[in-house]
């Protein structure tokens, strides 16, 4: 009788233990999912108080006036509006505009007498090594009254722009050579760097770029816009012509 009593008693409190287990593991359970539950609203709660992200505000345009009296220009001289270029021979984005958007340009504005456009340089030295040189040979050409002709055949033959090629280029465009040689000897290099200067204190950091603005009556160019980068026909277009309908171009 005795080890039957002791039997059950062991029986019971295993069942016990099991039942008292089974609920332990059914509570830890049920506190498992309760957070799992709260961690899934989590992300919602953090959107919902997030503050919502203030649009950037837009670009400040350009308020500056830029001279232009010794750099090379066509077009109308007495077009009120004017786009300068601030560029570098031996650039390939540079190169790209030349032969993409700038022919265009120069039919469709400056042919017509729509705008005067200006060229100003802007040799990226670090980058380019051969394009400081280059861009006193377009100065020696400029003060021949030859500038945008050796202009296109340089940017023509970009890769030919040591100083042996700069002399072939200057006899194929017709300038007179002891004067160019004389002058691409180091006389050009100040000009060069007056216009590096003004391109840096515009902001300017890659080229091409370009300003548009309005000529002023002491001769320099009011700036209200910027244009950075070779960008196609259809983005100069654009501002050019939402510039030209402005009271300020007529």
């Amino acid at each position: 009788m005795l080890a039957r009593w002791l039997g059950g008693v062991a029986i019971a409190v295993f069942l016990g233990f099991v039942a008292g287990r089974q609920q332990q593991i059914a509570d830890s359970q049920r506190e498992i999912l309760r957070q799992i539950e709260e961690l899934k609203t989590l992300p919602q709660l953090r959107t919902a108080q997030a503050p919502s992200p203030q649009a950037a505000p837009p670009a400040a345009l350009p308020d500056f006036t830029l001279g232009i009296e010794d750099a090379a220009r066509m077009g109308n001289a007495n077009a009120r509006l004017t786009l300068i270029e601030f560029s570098d021979f031996e650039c390939p984005f540079c190169g790209s505009y030349v032969r993409e958007s700038y022919p265009r340009l120069e039919r469709d504005y400056v042919s017509t007498g729509k705008i005067q456009y200006v060229f100003r340089h802007f040799p990226l030295v670090g980058l380019h090594p051969r394009a400081m040189k280059a861009a006193e040979a377009g100065e020696c050409a400029r003060l021949q009254g030859k500038f945008w002709p050796l202009h296109d055949r340089l940017f023509a033959n970009q890769k030919s722009l040591e100083p042996s090629s700069l002399v072939t280029h200057a006899r194929a465009v017709g300038l007179d050579m002891k004067s160019f040689e004389t002058c691409l000897d180091g006389q050009a290099a100040s000009a060069v760097r007056a216009d590096i200067g003004a391109g840096s204190r515009a902001g300017i950091s890659g080229t091409p770029t370009f300003f548009l603005g309005f000529a002023q009556e002491d001769g320099s160019v009011h700036v209200v816009e910027k244009i950075v980068g070779a960008k196609p026909y259809a983005a100069f277009q654009s501002v050019l012509d939402r510039m030209l309908a402005l009271p300020e171009a007529k």
